[in-house]
């Protein structure tokens, strides 16, 4: 498999990205939200460790920890549950677990690290905790092939929408299908 060499330009590159998935997606990350993502996709290009960790145990470990290490490993838990859930959908699936369980696990590790008196960055993660639905779209849009309307990519969008209220899985399903009622859980299409 060849290396990914990242120039100079290598974050503007990846900032421009991200913002082209946000207007696709429709979606407003705030500056501090958006430079966090670019960052986290610079700084997993090259793991390839990603897929094969427990994330369970891992958030377990890092809840166990003192100190930076309790950071660290939170904030680890929390950027590959993103990165699965925006990235790699068909990872959860195979690891027999749901979407809403990563959700659920990314957002209690940020969330974790948004509730820490200590931390200099509290604040950006309990706003990543926050807007951790809005983050997995816009990582969904980067992966997402704008040319093709598969089945799979409306499952998908569907599976997004009742577990996490995705409005980009909202408005992507209203756009193939029509008006959609209710919310997440509620009958999809009339």
């Amino acid at each position: 498999m060849a290396e990914l060499i990242l120039e100079p330009g290598a974050t503007a590159q990846w900032q421009q990205l991200v913002r082209d998935a946000e207007n696709r997606c429709g979606a407003r990350l705030d500056e501090d939200a958006q430079s966090y993502l670019v960052f986290l996709l610079m700084r997993y290009l090259r793991r390839s460790d990603l897929i094969r960790r427990l994330l369970a145990i891992a958030y377990l470990q890092a809840m166990a920890s003192q100190g930076r290490a309790r950071a660290d490993r939170l904030r680890d838990v929390g950027d590959e549950c993103l990165l699965l859930g925006g990235l790699f959908p068909g990872q959860i699936r195979r690891r027999r677990v749901t979407l809403d369980y990563v959700i659920d696990l990314g957002q209690g590790a940020y969330g974790e690290l948004g509730a820490s008196d200590g931390s200099a960055l509290a604040s950006l993660f309990g706003k990543l905790a926050q807007d951790f639905p809005l983050l997995l779209d816009v990582l969904g849009e980067l992966r997402r092939n704008p040319d093709t309307d598969s089945l799979d990519r409306m499952a998908l969008a569907a599976h997004r929408f009742l577990e996490s209220g995705s409005p980009a899985a909202r408005r992507e399903l209203e756009r193939a299908h029509g008006r959609l009622i209710g919310a997440p859980g509620a009958d999809l299409l009339h």
